[in-house]
């Protein structure tokens, strides 16, 4: 072969595979909108932006990839962590009970208590028979899907039950219980686990004070923490009025926001009935024994009282801050319900702090200007 010929051989041969190189890269463009998501997800942690602005945390046993989500045309890189695989033990489902932040904690521990056992969480449903009769789902109090995505490292959250079990649970046919309060970790591996594995869905209808505070394992400890701090979210519409309010609150200068814990329904569950009157102590009593699941009935106020299990009445409240320097004129925000017995038992409060708010609407804020 001449070198004029093997010199054409050589050209054609490097113009093929340009072309078909090009090809390629075309290809890959195409679907890059198609797979881009998912390849971008499977990254390791090195490849994911450390600083992205995101809300969603770091995942706690690291790794994680990246999501890619528009707003307003412009593009936001969620950090997800790595997803968990593991063969699921079966479903648990949670009624939670109490106020919101008995609830929340509750939630925290039912995720611990579902990473533990390896079974697949069913979003949590919230108390609708409480004192407060909220009616309020999940999803209508914290950003559910932040809630999932945020938690997929650890354990695996579902918002329905497959439709076969589905089924079964609106039948009313799936095995619930309340589980013993301030249990630990051996609980809920010999007496929940086997439970959920023979039946496949396990309910729990109560979920306050179930676990146990102390002696748990380090890393449950920091799911607890990390399920409270960062996997329950409001949702955005609570949260922007959270921000209205509190710059409406700011706009008066310095503030307290005082939870003076003394309302109707928590002195019915204490028991703790100073300063009341024979007529308001018997009220509390009947309120008392109207709730089922509060099963401590007959109690003595003065033994409660010694024990150191009563709140603060609003009388010592206003002592408290006393001897707390708190200037006297500082605005004071009651962040609690109806306070039981009124006036009567605010005058004290009163008189010491005569700048206070006993009572905010929200339907108030609403109408309120803070542009200014």
């Amino acid at each position: 072969m001449t070198p004029r010929c093997r010199g054409g051989k050589v050209w054609i041969i490097r113009a093929s595979t340009s072309i078909v190189l090009w090809t390629c890269m075309v290809q890959l463009v195409a679907l890059g909108h198609v797979w881009g998501p998912r390849v971008l997800k499977s990254l390791p942690a090195c490849f994911t932006a450390a600083n992205s602005g995101s809300r969603s945390p770091p995942p706690l046993a690291g790794g994680g990839g990246l999501d890619l989500a528009t707003s307003k045309n412009k593009a936001k890189l969620v950090v997800l962590p790595p997803r968990r695989v593991y063969k699921s033990n079966g479903y648990l489902m949670v009624s939670c009970n109490g106020g919101l932040n008995q609830m929340r904690a509750a939630i925290c521990d039912m995720v611990t208590i579902a990473r533990f056992l390896n079974v697949t969480l069913v979003v949590p449903e919230l108390d609708k028979a409480s004192f407060w009769a909220d009616l309020s789902e999940f999803e209508d109090i914290f950003d559910v899907d932040h809630f999932i995505t945020s938690l997929r490292g650890e354990v695996r959250i579902v918002k329905k039950l497959p439709l076969k079990l589905k089924a079964k649970a609106e039948d009313g046919a799936v095995f619930n219980m309340p589980p013993v309060s301030w249990s630990n970790m051996s609980y809920y591996l010999h007496q929940i686990l086997p439970l959920i594995r023979k039946h496949k869905v396990l309910h729990l209808n109560k979920t306050d004070a179930r676990l146990a505070n102390n002696g748990l394992p380090l890393e449950l400890q920091k799911l607890r923490c990390h399920v409270n701090y960062n996997s329950l979210l409001f949702t955005s519409k609570i949260d922007a009025l959270g921000q209205k309010i509190l710059k409406i609150l700011q706009q008066n200068g310095p503030f307290v926001a005082l939870h003076l814990r003394y309302e109707m329904d928590m002195l019915a569950f204490s028991g703790c009935t100073l300063g009341c009157t024979d007529e308001e102590a018997e009220e509390l009593t009947r309120l008392r024994h109207a709730y089922p699941w509060w099963k401590e009935k007959v109690i003595i106020s003065e033994m409660k009282r010694r024990d150191g299990l009563c709140p603060l009445t609003p009388e010592e409240t206003a002592l408290v801050l006393k001897a707390f320097d708190f200037d006297r004129n500082i605005q004071i925000y009651i962040a609690a319900g109806e306070i039981y017995g009124g006036e009567r038992r605010m005058a004290a409060l009163y008189s010491a702090y005569p700048n206070i708010v006993p009572w905010i609407s929200t339907n108030n804020f609403a109408g309120s200007d803070t542009s200014g």
